[in-house]
């Protein structure tokens, strides 16, 4: 299972048609390369480094997104945890 399809899935819907065929090609490159869907998530979070062979312009473009859709996220999403809380 992804992480987080919507990431991968709503960057492309947004980006994939101002893209240059050399992004392209890095892109479908980042997203089939690694063995692990989470690496991605994790590097586009900013949660882990990015290796060297997949930091490319591409990269910065998906960072960049996923910041801007955690905002768009904090401001739609109330803050739901205290529901998960143990009682006391």
């Amino acid at each position: 299972a992804h992480p987080d399809p919507s990431l991968s899935s709503l960057f492309a819907k947004e980006n994939l048609a101002r893209m240059s065929e050399e992004q392209l090609s890095r892109y479908d490159r980042l997203i089939n390369e690694p063995s692990n869907d989470w690496d991605i998530y994790y590097w586009a979070t900013e949660a882990k480094p990015t290796p060297a062979e997949f930091d490319t312009d591409v990269m910065a473009m998906l960072r960049e997104f996923a910041k801007n859709r955690n905002r768009e996220q904090r401001l739609r999403q109330p803050d739901l945890e205290y529901l998960f809380e143990p009682p006391r």
